[in-house]
């Protein structure tokens, strides 16, 4: 399918939550380009703790990787967002870089899924907080809701959770088409 404007698509929630898993799934079925987190492999990498300075860099390369891959293709989804490095820093350092803070404003996708906390949580060295699910999770529902304003909680498990999403990125699609076509005449 080839789409005549460009669109961006975050993927966004707390730990565990199967966000990686689902914007691939998405890239794959709508032909698009998936923007892996930056934040997986450099702090698996780092070979220290990673620090608060740390977040901020996660933070500016993610969006460098995203901002990239949008100049490159027509049709990306994000796995992660700025939320995900506010909601790090202040659970982590209870403050966050201005930086973050001032991009936020200014990041603008045209759907942005937010992965609920119903699946089985998965260890992983990386992750920091299994007990904090709930509270963590409304957190990333308050603060996404505050920030964007096309927003779709992904629920279920397995291929109901894909299903649900693509029915949302979906319903984006025909409303971004429409308008599309209603501004070009």
């Amino acid at each position: 399918m080839e789409y005549p404007f460009k669109i961006r698509i975050a993927i966004t929630g707390p730990e565990s939550t199967g966000k990686s898993v689902l914007t691939h799934q998405l890239a794959k079925h709508y032909n698009a380009v998936a923007v892996d987190e930056f934040a997986r492999d450099y702090v698996a990498n780092l070979g220290r703790p990673y620090t608060y300075d740390d977040i901020l860099y996660i933070a500016q390369q993610q969006m460098l990787s995203e901002d990239n891959a949008a100049l490159e293709a027509p049709f990306v989804f994000c796995d992660t967002e700025l939320v995900v490095t506010k909601i790090w820093c202040e659970v982590k350092y209870q403050r966050c870089h201005p930086w973050i803070l001032e991009e936020l404003k200014k990041r603008r996708y045209d759907l942005v899924l937010i992965c609920n906390t119903d699946i089985p949580w998965k260890d992983d060295p990386l992750r920091e907080h299994p007990h904090m699910r709930k509270e963590l999770m409304r957190m990333y529902f308050d603060q996404i809701h505050r920030t964007y304003f096309n927003v779709y909680e992904v629920s279920e498990v397995g291929s109901r959770r894909v299903e649900n999403a693509i029915k949302a990125v979906d319903q984006t699609l025909a409303i971004l088409k429409y308008y599309n076509e209603i501004y070009r005449q």
